[in-house]
Formats: structure tokens, C-alpha cells, sequence
């Protein structure tokens, strides 16, 4: 039975937005096929939506949607086995697209920030421009629903919040700190506004966007500008991470756990970013009973702790020591 959740861009409860009134997420009635009906209170903007499957009949992974709250919408479920999103073509297209004007904006590089780009954004039809308060700050994250990587999840708003509401206890002053799967940037945005030196790391395909995010809200902000840099989790790592060279204060992580086939490499490369005195913070909206089993493989390497948990998004957030012994 698929189980449908909507993710308000004001608001952090989850709200159901299959047939009927809103509530709170209930199974679908219907396996393999959505239906979206409007009325919602942000009738001019976009939404997302998140889907997870408890006995997954149709083996998927998750997907992402995004709709316009004005009109009703049908969507055929993709089941997805990569990164990049699939939509069906009976949805309508007026719900893919975002406006010229927006595009243009969004896809224009500031002159200020142009010798500092590094990466090119890829050019995603669906831009838009989210907006977020953390450390007395506002942050506009450009975000597209064409590719996981390069939307805001929720572990990432809970573990921001985290880090604002502990900076001192953190010691987060020039303190350096490497994200994996750095994803939109939202969490090394906020880290290096409280202070803290980051390098931000993720596939390819995310930096362009990921490097955008964080010149437009570090510049003149922040006291160390973030770094940008590939990792591809088991890959190389020795190469463009050597040991004797790198280290880190925290590794943060959020929401890079879900239903994909990568969970061992990525354990092997949060052991490796590690060394004695390395704090892992980890934040995550539990979804599948294979994210339970990667927690349970995690405590076997990492003394754990769990920090706070957000029942209303099902987030959880962790803190790992490696285990030396």
C-alpha cells in the first residue's frame, strides 16, 4: 500500500493531498496512481511531494513531484532507478515549468559571483527559489525537482536547525567541517554562516548548482567561503581525500540514506572521512526498513547517540564516534 506525504514549503507538517480533506499521511487508496487535488493554501507556488512504498509491489525507490495547487493533476507512478525524475506525459505540463522569468533569473549568474563559478548549474527546465531562515538569515536556495540532489529533504531543514540551536555547545567557530552529499547546499550554507570552514561534496551532475547556492548566500556573509568538491561515496577517495592530509572537526549528512544501492559505499566512505576525534552528525527521515538496516550497520562502526527527533517528519539525527578498537 503506497503511503503519500506532502512537504509545505511554510510549514513542516506533512499534509495529505490525495482525494478528500487534508489530514495527516494515510495509506493511498490507489497503488500506482496519484491523484492530486487542489484547494491548497499556496495556490501560486510550487509543492512537493514524496513517495514511499511500505511493502513496495511495484518495487520502487522514492520519486518526486511537483504540481501546480491551482489545478488537478494525474500522474502515473515511474518507478525510478537513478537520480534524475520521471514524470508520465499525462501530467499536465503547465505543472513542469517554471515561468521565463523566473528561468532567466534563476539560470543568471551574478557578475559578483562569476569569477567565483567554478562548476556550471545544469540547465533544469524547473527552477524556483526557496526561501529559508536560519541563524537570523535569510537564505534563497535554488532548487529543481529534475534531480534528487537537487532538492532540499527534510533530514537537511532538521539537522540546519540543529546546528542553530547548538552553535556554542558545537564549537562550530572556524571549525572544519566536510557534508556529504551536499545536495542544494542548504546545510553548508548554514554551517559556514555560523562560522564554520566547509567543504561541500556531491556527485558531478550536483555541483554547478550546489556552488551557486552557497556563493549567492556565503558571499560577504560568512567568514570562510565554502569549497565545492566531488565525491563520489567509495570512489577514489584516498586520491582526493588523502588521510594524511584532510581532516575534519564534523562530518554532516542528511537524508543520503534511502532506498538506492550505494548504502555500503556510503558507510565505507563516512568510516574513511573519520579519524580519531571526528564527529559524524546525521540527520534522516526514516522511510524503509532499509534504513533502519543501515542504522543497525552503523552502530556496529559508530558509537552512537541519538540527538533529537522530529516525529512530525519522522527525522531523526545522530551522532557517531568511530570506534577505534
Amino acid at each position: 500500500m503506497w503511503e503519500c506525504y506532502f512537504a509545505s514549503r511554510s510549514k513542516n507538517s506533512q499534509v495529505c493531498v490525495c482525494p478528500g480533506p487534508p489530514q495527516t499521511a494515510h495509506s493511498c487508496p490507489s497503488a500506482g496512481k496519484l491523484v492530486f487535488s487542489g484547494g491548497g493554501t499556496e495556490s501560486w507556488g510550487w509543492s512537493r511531494t514524496s513517495l514511499a512504498s511500505a511493502t513496495q509491489p511495484m518495487a520502487p525507490e522514492h520519486a518526486l513531484v511537483s504540481h501546480h495547487l491551482e489545478e488537478t493533476s494525474h500522474l502515473d507512478f515511474v518507478s525510478l532507478s537513478s537520480r534524475v525524475i520521471l514524470f508520465c506525459a499525462s501530467l499536465q505540463p503547465r505543472s513542469l515549468r517554471a515561468s521565463p522569468r523566473l528561468r532567466e533569473s534563476s539560470n543568471k549568474i551574478e557578475p559578483s559571483l562569476r569569477s567565483l563559478q567554478k562548476f556550471v548549474p545544469t540547465d533544469y527546465a524547473s527552477y524556483t527559489q526557496e526561501h529559508y531562515v536560519f541563524a537570523g538569515t535569510e537564505i534563497v536556495i535554488q532548487e529543481s525537482i529534475e534531480s534528487y540532489g537537487a532538492v532540499v529533504w527534510p533530514g537537511a531543514t532538521a539537522l540546519c536547525q540543529y546546528l542553530e540551536e547548538h552553535t556554542e555547545e558545537l564549537n562550530l567557530q572556524d571549525a572544519k567541517i566536510l557534508e556529504i552529499g551536499a545536495g542544494p547546499g542548504l546545510v553548508s550554507t548554514v554551517a559556514s554562516i555560523l562560522g564554520a570552514q566547509v567543504t561541500a561534496t556531491d556527485l558531478p551532475d550536483v555541483l554547478g548548482n550546489l556552488q551557486y547556492n552557497l556563493l549567492k548566500n556565503t558571499l560577504k556573509r560568512a567568514a570562510h567561503l565554502p569549497e565545492v568538491k566531488e565525491l563520489v561515496w567509495g570512489a577514489s577517495l584516498e586520491q582526493h581525500f588523502p588521510r594524511s592530509t584532510f581532516y575534519y572537526d564534523y562530518v554532516l549528512a542528511s537524508d543520503v540514506v534511502y532506498h538506492h544501492y550505494f548504502l555500503d559505499k556510503l558507510l565505507a566512505t563516512m568510516v574513511y572521512l573519520c579519524h580519531p576525534g571526528t564527529v559524524l552528525l546525521w540527520a534522516n527521515k526514516f522511510r524503509f526498513s532499509t534504513d533502519y538496516e543501515f542504522l543497525d550497520k552503523f552502530k556496529q562502526v559508530f558509537d552512537t547517540t541519538l540527538l533529537a527527533e522530529f516525529p512530525e517528519s519522522s527525522v531523526k539525527i545522530f551522532k557517531g564516534i568511530l570506534k577505534w578498537d
